[in-house]
């Protein structure tokens, strides 16, 4: 993974040392809060119902185990002992106290992590999908030019005060784990014809109030015009973007107003006066970055054929326990490298747990784990779970075994329960309603393993208000909590999918209150169980029948109920 040169080091340094003073000032009453607060949100420090909430950027949601031990000591010493792990592969810390922030920060950055650029409208944590590396579907390594983006972006002062937020993610599997499509800029990397690495790159997508999907704006990029294609985009949305009026504020408004086609023109236009400029990518420098992500340290005692299968002892712990086996085959992904899988720790164990939330506990742990099944390295997921990347297949069932004695094992991956939510009305100030008691009571119903591995892969989303921040639309069931007359209510989707066949759902009607949510959506599956083909996913099943099936079900039942 990537080290900190001394210019990040510098660097760092020296901004935790101005915001020092910067709360120094605060707390002595020589800076009021409206003036703090474009300086403390730069330092990712946002004010929230309760307290501070402090939001730790983790570059493409890798972390060593060093790293993850300090976040472990961040939560135990000046939170409430644990953190929250978002979709943005960052995390959260909810009960930060003002005075203890510059502390946190210059503890943060003894092991090379800051809070730096995670709020604002500037460019924010470039993501790239959890299994990057060792994914079997890759392509190629998506992490060095990640990394080049990042540094490229951090503290860039053009881009520093965009009319936005600005978001971007890079993929390079056959199945997109990333997300790109729901993104300002979504980048695919691929190789061509000729072997060259080339670039796909799509702008204009995001969610929130006016949810949309990016569009494809240029094709077959040569990759060392990342960095000045990327800039070229920016400057035309400095440039046009909406400044009046922050809910129009985002590229793909822009995009949709003058259409994909005048936008990626006045892109072209704006790239001629880059291309080819101090910008351009060099090989020699993406090998240098690239040489940090270089895995050497695999085992070489090992077939390649599929060890996983061939192992007796895995064999025979797969069928003698029926829970390692479904752990097995929903939590364990194959491995580029024979005789190594990924691991996902699930953070869903069920309804005492908030989707995303970790304990200091937990995360030392997990660290150790790192260390002891595989190279002390940690990744983050969209869908706030933890993965250990380079697992022996000989090591898992002591890895499950681990994990089971500290609720980081639940089988559910992709299904029902492996949802996904905001920290919604009970933290943040911005939300509508809840998500928490919402996902909670939602998890209490179908607390049937069996019957959710039954139902197959099904993914829920709720987000507490219109930022969607926990990515509602593009659940399979998406759940939005909505504010009635100062009564929090809950609005449904349904139809929407992330990946390569990303989709928005669709609104199946009128909203509802929170105690009939678990009823509303058994209703919903209890329709997809009627109407599906044999095994057919639910969102190929909404796509054959639509939603009006679904309406029916739902609201015709409700009303029998009444």
């Amino acid at each position: 993974m990537y080290r900190y040169d001394e210019n990040d080091a510098v660097l760092v340094r020296e901004r935790t040392e101005e915001f020092r003073d910067q709360v120094r000032r605060r707390l002595s009453g020589a800076l009021s809060e409206e003036e703090f607060l474009p300086l403390r949100l730069q330092n990712g420090l946002y004010m929230q119902k309760h307290a501070y909430m402090l939001r730790v950027a983790i570059p493409y949601g890798v972390l060593s185990s060093a790293q993850m031990r300090m976040l472990a000591h961040i939560a135990r010493n000046y939170d409430r002992g644990y953190g929250h792990f978002t979709t943005r592969q960052n995390i959260q810390y909810n009960w930060i106290r003002l005075e203890d922030a510059p502390d946190i920060l210059e503890k943060l950055a003894t092991v090379e992590m800051h809070a730096i650029q995670t709020s604002g409208n500037c460019v924010r944590n470039i993501t790239t999908e959890q299994f990057a590396g060792v994914a079997k579907d890759e392509i190629l390594d998506p992490r060095p030019l990640a990394e080049i983006l990042r540094q490229w972006s951090t503290l860039n002062p053009e881009f520093a005060f965009l009319p936005r937020k600005f978001k971007i993610a890079i993929s390079s599997s056959e199945e997109d784990r990333a997300a790109v499509r729901m993104h300002d800029v979504g980048i695919y990397l691929y190789r061509d014809a000729d072997g060259e690495k080339r670039l796909r790159v799509h702008a204009g997508g995001g969610l929130g109030r006016t949810p949309m999907l990016s569009t494809l704006i240029r094709d077959a990029l040569p990759w060392q015009h990342l960095l000045s294609y990327v800039e070229a985009i920016l400057r035309v949305y400095n440039r046009y973007g909406r400044r009046d009026n922050k809910y129009k504020a985002r590229i793909k408004i822009l995009v949709k107003a003058i259409g994909a086609e005048a936008f990626a023109a006045e892109v072209e236009q704006e790239w001629q006066h880059l291309k080819d400029g101090p910008a351009t990518l060099t090989e020699a420098e993406y090998e240098r970055v690239a040489r940090f992500f270089l895995q050497e340290g695999y085992a070489s005692d090992v077939d390649h054929a599929d060890h996983a299968a061939e192992d007796p002892g895995l064999a025979r712990d797969r069928h003698d326990n029926k829970r390692f086996a479904q752990w097995l085959k929903r939590n364990v992904r194959e491995h580029k490298m024979p005789g190594y899988a990924s691991v996902t720790l699930s953070t869903k164990p069920g309804a005492a747990t908030p989707p995303g939330d970790v304990t200091a506990e937990q995360m030392e742990h997990i660290a150790t784990w790192a260390e002891e099944f595989g190279f002390g390295e940690i990744r983050i997921a969209h869908e706030q779970n933890v993965i250990l990347p380079d697992v022996r297949t000989r090591d898992l069932h002591a890895l499950w075994q681990k994990a089971l004695q500290q609720g980081l094992a639940t089988p559910n991956l992709g299904l029902l329960t492996d949802m996904i939510a905001c920290p919604g009305g009970d933290y943040c100030s911005l939300a509508n309603a809840r998500s928490l008691p919402v996902a909670a009571a939602i998890a209490q119903r179908f607390d049937d393993l069996d019957y959710l591995c039954d139902l197959g892969n099904l993914s829920l989303n709720i987000s507490g208000c219109i930022n969607a921040c926990g990515h509602h639309h593009m659940g399979n069931i998406g759940v939005l909590g909505v504010d009635k007359d100062g009564e929090e209510w809950y609005q449904v989707t349904i139809g929407g999918a992330q990946g390569n066949r990303s989709a928005l759902g669709k609104v199946i009607g009128p909203s509802f209150r929170a105690e009939e949510m678990p009823g509303v959506i058994e209703r919903i599956v209890d329709t997809y169980c009627r109407h599906r083909i044999a095994d057919e996913p639910f969102i190929d099943t909404v796509s054959r029948i639509g939603i009006e099936a679904f309406k029916a079900g739902v609201y015709r039942q409700a009303e029998t109920a009444e």
